[in-house]
């Protein structure tokens, strides 16, 4: 049995760039609540956006607040309607608990639901803390053979996923992908899962462009020395790809990521750019009957995350870079914000480091 205290350590983003640790009170449990010891919390781009600027687009940050979303654990208390998770079980957690009654709720479009409370989204806080709260639907029980921080990967894993099921990706196609950051990456291994023939990958670091080939990318391309578009109508024989993602939130990345496309190919826009407009070829658009979906989160993504993961085969472990425990938050998010050449996953343990 597990003894849950009564308070726990949480590291609060008290101003822009400023995170301090506190003791604060561990959130009581009822319904189908369910108590998770927060095993590993990895760091997001959006957590940086946060710690920088302090908002995303219309979400404004409420000081103090906790971030990171991308997290994973074990059961160690549950409330008395719960029926599918039992204290120790070991859990990935889906950060976006959604109202599950309105219309894309139940048409199974639930990452669009208004009111979805989602993890380190203002004024909704976060998983940098030793214990959550969190509801029994958005909680998948892991095999042990799956390590807690490549359990928190399934959270930005689901975002290739949701895009390759949007685009309807299938096995034999091929897939450039602008941007080797986080979500990019694990798009590679996304795509790959779901058994596409070529993968092509677009970067400025070539530590990223190399971290992609490991996780099984074809041809990489290094943007600041080769013209991408030009490298991808060489390799597809003129034709361009049946599919691009964009993952970078880049102006030119997206450019680059429509021109690409094959006649009838598609885009996904998954990066959010600084700007909310940029000018795309409407004339390209046209002629090629190009599709363009926009990519927000993920949708029932997380059985097949962890079914993928578990297989052992999808290498993304590999992504793992830097460990931090709770103590030294601060100190992982100034580390993901400034060494994009080196970093590639920034990893806290709230609870100490546990790679089972």
């Amino acid at each position: 049995m597990f003894q849950v205290p009564a308070t726990m350590k949480a590291a609060m983003l008290k101003s822009p760039g400023h995170i301090e640790m506190e003791e604060i009170q561990v959130p009581k449990i009822n319904g189908n609540d369910v108590l998770v010891k927060v095993m590993a919390v990895g760091v997001c781009g959006s957590d940086i956006h946060y710690y920088e600027h302090g908002r995303i687009g219309n979400y404004v940050v409420e000081y103090p607040m906790i971030l990171g979303h991308e997290c994973a654990g074990i059961v160690v208390d549950i409330g008395p309607d719960v029926k599918t998770l039992k204290v120790g079980d070991r859990v990935a957690v889906e950060p976006g608990v959604t109202c599950g009654l309105c219309e894309y709720c139940k048409s199974g479009r639930y990452n669009l639901c208004p009111k979805v409370e989602f993890l380190a989204t203002p004024p909704i806080d976060g998983a940098f803390v030793q214990y959550i709260k969190h509801r029994e639907d958005f909680l998948f029980k892991i095999p042990d053979s799956l390590s807690f921080e490549e359990a928190a990967l399934i959270e930005p894993y689901s975002v290739g996923i949701h895009a390759a099921k949007r685009l309807q990706i299938k096995a034999g196609s091929t897939v450039a992908i602008m941007g080797m950051g986080p979500i990019g990456l694990t798009a590679v291994a996304a795509v790959k899962a779901f058994g596409v023939s070529q993968i092509i990958v677009t970067d400025l670091e070539e530590n990223r462009l190399e971290a992609a080939k490991k996780l099984g990318a074809d041809i990489a391309i290094n943007v600041r020395t080769l013209d991408a578009n030009q490298m991808i109508k060489e390799v597809t024989e003129g034709k361009g790809v049946d599919a691009a993602f964009e993952t970078a939130g880049n102006p030119k990345a997206l450019q680059s990521a429509l021109k690409a496309l094959k006649r009838g190919g598609k885009l996904a826009i998954i990066g959010l750019p600084a700007q909310a407009e940029i000018g795309l070829n409407i004339p390209f658009i046209s002629e090629y009957e190009a599709e363009i979906h926009g990519i927000f989160r993920y949708a029932n993504t997380y059985p097949q995350g962890i079914k993928f993961l578990s297989s052992g085969k999808s290498g993304l472990k590999s992504l793992i870079t830097d460990r931090y425990p709770l103590e030294q938050t601060q100190e992982a998010m100034e580390r993901a914000r400034t060494n994009k050449a080196g970093s590639l996953k920034v990893v806290v343990y709230p609870n100490g480091y546990d790679d089972h």
